[in-house]
């Protein structure tokens, strides 16, 4: 992973790695600055009347009415969908190569949004302009407010189309960006109150409940979260990631590499040759599920075949950009603890 201050590293190279990698745009919003600690200052505007969000940049968007053309990266249009708000535009991940949705679409009918840019530093500001954007919405992976898929060569002019609003899903427990999702899908109309919402939440608890008594009952079970790519296999640290940092609070033993050796990560993982995949010892291996990452099926390599938790069929997919959604969390928590309740210990 990275953030703001790793800005010597390769941002595509970066982007392949574990986590949520490479160096977004600073989008400046529009509207006044306010505290860090951000909140909705209205969740009953999204019908009539005016309506403002204070994002996690500290910044209040004000507008007249709740927002009719949302854009957002594709993550937080996916978790907007599920609370029955819908965008008509989107940028980041959004279909494969074969044209079928990306992970990161989550539910969306990717046929009704108009796709901005569908890889890493694309975005057509043209193709923006004409959906003539109330707000655009992104998340953020430092603390200097870079909105994530947002182009650098292109920021300012996006900017200068209309506000945003930054979610910050940075060195925290996915609790909090979850909850800032909740909020932001209220004031924006959707049906926080409904049957499913309770529901996927209720679940949620549950799930994360299961996982911690899992962890409790297993305490010798060790989980490293990997991802690869055709050079490098990446192992991620806990700090900073929002779904590590959440299991790891609910008592799941992880492989965590030491500060000096993810410091050529910006502090989110260590790089490691194949020769070398065998460094940690893990029962459990959560590999990164994102089309920009090698998944398990294809990766090749004599060494990745030899570890144990590979030969035991312990290996399960990481969403390191979760939908934040609580519906799209839930099977997140639950196939960990699945996981750590059957595992063998092979370490």
């Amino acid at each position: 992973m990275s953030n703001a201050r790793t800005a010597r590293f390769s941002r595509r190279g970066l982007l392949a790695a574990g986590g949520a990698l490479g160096l977004g745009a600073l989008v400046t919003a529009c509207g006044s600055e306010d505290s860090k600690d951000g909140g909705s200052e209205s969740t009953a505007g999204a019908q009539s009347g005016p309506w403002s969000f204070k994002d996690d940049r500290g910044k209040t968007v004000k507008l007249d009415k709740a927002p009719a053309t949302i854009v957002a990266f594709t993550g937080v249009a996916a978790a907007l969908y599920d609370y029955g708000v819908t965008v008509k535009g989107v940028f980041g991940p959004t279909k494969t190569q074969d044209g079928k949705p990306d992970v990161q679409a989550g539910d969306m009918d990717i046929s009704k949004v108009t796709i901005l840019g569908n890889t890493w530093d694309q975005f057509n500001v043209e193709k923006y302009a004409a959906l003539a954007p109330d707000v655009l919405i992104s998340t953020m992976f430092d603390d200097a407010g870079t909105l994530w898929y947002v182009p650098e060569a292109s920021k300012d002019k996006i900017a200068k189309l209309g506000p945003s609003v930054g979610v910050s899903v940075y060195d925290r427990q996915i609790t909090a960006p979850l909850q800032r999702m909740w909020e932001l899908a209220e004031s924006l109309g959707g049906d926080m109150k409904s049957a499913k919402a309770a529901d996927a939440k209720k679940r949620f608890e549950e799930a994360s409940e299961r996982l911690r008594k899992a962890a409790k009952a297993n305490p010798g079970i060790k989980v490293m979260a990997g991802s690869a790519s055709q050079e490098l296999f990446y192992v991620s640290g806990t700090n900073l990631s929002i779904d590590l940092e959440y299991f790891k609070a609910l008592g799941v033993n992880f492989v965590e590499p030491p500060e000096k050796a993810k410091a050529q990560g910006g502090g989110w993982f260590e790089s490691l040759s194949w020769e070398n995949v065998d460094k940690y010892q893990a029962d459990i291996i959560m590999m990164d599920d994102r089309s920009s990452a090698i998944q398990p099926a294809d990766i090749t390599e004599a060494t990745w075949k030899k570890l144990p938790a590979v030969k035991a069929g312990q290996v399960i997919a990481r969403s390191a950009e979760p939908i934040l959604s609580y519906d799209k969390c839930v099977p997140l928590v639950e196939n960990l603890a699945k996981a750590i309740e059957t595992a063998k210990k092979v370490s």
